[in-house]
This record gives C-alpha cells, sequence and structure tokens, in this order.
C-alpha cells in the first residue's frame, strides 16, 4: 500500500493517541524513569492536551499513514512543528515519532521532509527542535541537517528534560545551504 502524508485534524486525537502509546515507553525507557514517561505521556497526550496544541497552540500535525480501506488508515508515524518565532523566520518541529519496528525504513526521514516543504511554503527559514541529551535520536536529526546550538534543561511537572537545541537553516528548494 503507497504511503500517504496528510494533515490530521481533530478526530484523529484517538489514532494518534493509540499510536503514541506503542512508541512512547519503548522510545522512553532507556533515559527517564517509568514515572516521568507515564507524566509527560499523559500531559502531552491527553485528548484535551493534543487537542490545546492542534487549536490553541497552533501545531500542524502531519500523520504517515496507509490506506487499508476506505475507513481505515493504518497510522506509522506523525511530526507536529508550529511557528516559533515569527519575527525571525523560524518555526519548531514539536514532535515526530514512528513505530519502533519501522525505525531505519525511512519513514521519520519522509516525515522530516514534509516538514522543512511545509515550513519553506509557510516562509521559515529555520528549522529548531529539542532532543533529549541522551536519545539516539540526536543522530538522525544530524544525519537530516541538524545542528546543536546548545544545551537547555526544561522543568515538565516535578521532572526535568536534559535536552539539545538544534537547529536547521531552511532554504529555498534549489539554494544551496553555505557552510
Amino acid at each position: 500500500m503507497p504511503l500517504k502524508l496528510r494533515t490530521a485534524t481533530p478526530d484523529d486525537i484517538p489514532t494518534i493517541i493509540r499510536l503514541q502509546e506503542q512508541i512512547w515507553e519503548p522510545t522512553y525507557r532507556s533515559i527517564l524513569s517509568e514515572d516521568q514517561i507515564e507524566y509527560m505521556f499523559l500531559t502531552m497526550y491527553s485528548p484535551e492536551a493534543l487537542l490545546e496544541q492542534m487549536t490553541t497552540m497552533g501545531h500542524t500535525f502531519v500523520l504517515l499513514e496507509t490506506q487499508e480501506s476506505t475507513d481505515n488508515p493504518v497510522l506509522w508515524g506523525f511530526a507536529a512543528f508550529a511557528p516559533y518565532k515569527p519575527e525571525n523566520k523560524s518555526f519548531k518541529l514539536h514532535k515526530i515519532y514512528v513505530l519502533p519496528a519501522t525505525q531505519g525504513s525511512g519513514y521519520g526521514k519522509m516525515l522530516i521532509n514534509e516538514v522543512e516543504k511545509r515550513c519553506r511554503d509557510l516562509g521559515a527559514q529555520e528549522l529548531l527542535l529539542n532532543v533529549n541529551r541522551y536519545n539516539k535520536a540526536r543522530q538522525f536529526y544530524e544525519k537530516q541537517g541538524f545542528r546543536v546550538l546548545r544545551q537547555e534543561d526544561i522543568a515538565i511537572g516535578p521532572y526535568w528534560m536534559n535536552d539539545y537545541i538544534m537547529s536547521k537553516p531552511l532554504m529555498p528548494v534549489g539554494k544551496p545551504v553555505s557552510e
């Protein structure tokens, strides 16, 4: 079945939650405590939190799926981004996840490329993201052209996220990035 990228709507929230239930714990079990994983999941992936992200906070969610039947899409991964500093033409990639069994398949790269394209279409010149300093995904982001700008420690409830802030310049298609 061919893969399809599409913008999520609030109707997709239950599907996003079901996908994250398969991704969240395996992604973070080696770097966060079980209590912190559960707290953050409930904070960021409750139906109310996702609806607020999609509406009030202006996050665009991009879904990667196949269509097994007219009413039965299979979700393989998703990304979410939003304007970050409009005056600097910066956008932020808030989330990008694919099912653990599909990591290394190119699905994450497809999502990143789609987010970059959409951000460029909106006038962005830079895409930022946070990644936990102990997360193996840092190497994936570096392969996609992101570079570490700085470290940042962020309080999330009673827990701390120890992150790198990464950045990638977004040039119009066809223009090389100068070193």
